[in-house]
């Protein structure tokens, strides 16, 4: 018999992600904070919905989330964890604070339960394609447990120390972004005032030392002005709070997430709240 899993929160990342565990046979009940979300998801997918979070993890041998910060994290994992029995474990793909993991891992162990922090990285298209990178953060034998299921929508299934681990590496990925669509944004605005053709500047410089995901995928969005996709502003804003928060605890110097904070600040000022993150490139 398959195991049974609760997903809940189905987002733009969590519905994708949940469809998939149905795709590979799994026993999936579903839990969203707008129960239509839910319904539309058993309709598209099968399965069933629950009308709470601790209905949905009733029984369940996995339970994983996917909420929005450490506020509707605390509340969802807290009913969740009403409704588990033990042995079982509990996966939050929610990008939130690292504290926020070793808290809930604690509440998870005091009731017999294991817990496995695991933010995702890829965006709307990796999730829906079933190609995420998960950093992990919990102890080996349960993770390794819950890789199956995690392989289900991540083709890069990492666990890189004690929980919180993947919700700090998540913070390094988010820190390199900033970087990276920052000097993008700059390259391609200082091609268009140079008279050049941005477009075929990109072409030949991805070809070299200058490649990255965001030039591969983001260079010619940002040159045609499009931003009405992918990762949204107010949530690159969250994270590199939590990523800045993170860093007056241990001491690291992040000047340019920082300023690029303070960037992304101003595109929402501008109107471009859920805009892409290559939306950046706006500002100049």
């Amino acid at each position: 018999m398959s195991a049974k899993i609760a997903f809940l929160g189905l987002g733009v990342m969590g519905f994708p992600m949940a469809g998939h565990l149905k795709a590979k046979g799994y026993d999936v009940t579903v839990y969203n904070r707008t129960a239509a979300k839910a319904q539309e998801w058993v309709k598209k997918h099968g399965g069933s919905s629950a009308a709470t979070p601790a209905e949905a993890a009733k029984g369940a041998d996995f339970v994983a989330m996917c909420v929005g910060n450490d506020r509707d994290l605390a509340e969802v994992a807290a009913a969740a964890l009403e409704g588990m029995k033990k042995g079982a474990i509990l996966i939050d793909h929610t990008t939130a604070s690292a504290d926020a993991a070793r808290r809930i891992s604690a509440e998870a162990k005091a009731r017999g339960i294991d817990f496995i922090d695991a933010p995702v990285s890829g965006g709307q298209a990796g999730a829906e394609n079933g190609k995420l990178t998960v950093m992990c953060g919990g102890e080996a034998g349960p993770f390794e447990k819950a890789k199956p299921v995690m392989d289900c929508y991540g083709k890069a299934v990492t666990l890189l120390g004690a929980a919180g681990a993947g919700q700090l590496t998540k913070m390094v990925n988010q820190i390199c972004i900033a970087g990276l669509v920052q000097g993008l944004s700059e390259g391609v605005a200082f091609a268009e005032k140079a008279g050049l053709d941005p477009l075929l500047v990109l072409d030949v410089i991805s070809k070299g030392a200058a490649q990255s995901w965001q030039m591969e995928n983001r260079g010619k969005s940002m040159i045609d002005g499009k931003f009405d996709f992918g990762f949204a502003v107010d949530w690159m804003r969250k994270d590199l709070g939590i990523c800045l928060d993170e860093a007056k605890r241990n001491g690291a110097s992040l000047p340019v997430t920082a300023l690029v904070d303070q960037f992304y600040g101003d595109v929402q000022k501008a109107g471009g709240k859920r805009w892409d993150t290559s939306s950046l490139i706006t500002r100049l």
